[in-house]
C-alpha cells in the first residue's frame, strides 16, 4: 500500500476507509474496543467473510489493532490505533452530514447513533 500511487488525497483516503463496511467498523470502534461478535451484531448485513476481510485490511494498513485473548474459546478484540483515531473527525463529519440529510428527508437512522 505504501508504494501505491494516488491521483488525489480523496483517492488515498478511500483506499484506506473505502468499502462497504470499513467506515462502519471504524465508527463503532471509535466508541470502544469490541469483540468480533459485537462488531458483527453492530453490522448485521455484513457476512462473516466480508467482515473478516475488511477487519484484516484495516489491521494491515494500521488503522486497527487486533488482540487475541487466550481463553476458551479465544476472544478477539479490535480497537483503534492512534492512526485509526485520526479518522474520527472525518467520521464525525460524515455522521453530522448524514443526520442533516436524514432530517431533511424526514427519516430516522435505524441503528447508527452519534457518539456522545
Amino acid at each position: 500500500m505504501k508504494n501505491q500511487v494516488f491521483n488525489c488525497p480523496v483517492e488515498a483516503t478511500l483506499s484506506l476507509i473505502g468499502g462497504k463496511y470499513k467506515p462502519l467498523i471504524l465508527w463503532h470502534l471509535s466508541k470502544q474496543p469490541l469483540h468480533y461478535m459485537e462488531i458483527q451484531r453492530c453490522i448485521p448485513r455484513a457476512t462473516p467473510k466480508m467482515l473478516s476481510q475488511q477487519l484484516h485490511h484495516l489491521e494491515s494498513c494500521g488503522m486497527i489493532h487486533r488482540e487475541v485473548i487466550p481463553e476458551k474459546p479465544p476472544k478477539t478484540i479490535y480497537s483503534l490505533t492512534a492512526f485509526g483515531e485520526s479518522i474520527i473527525p472525518v467520521l464525525d463529519a460524515m455522521c453530522n452530514w448524514g443526520t442533516d440529510y436524514l432530517n431533511e428527508q424526514n427519516r430516522q437512522p435505524s441503528g447508527c447513533h452519534a457518539r456522545i
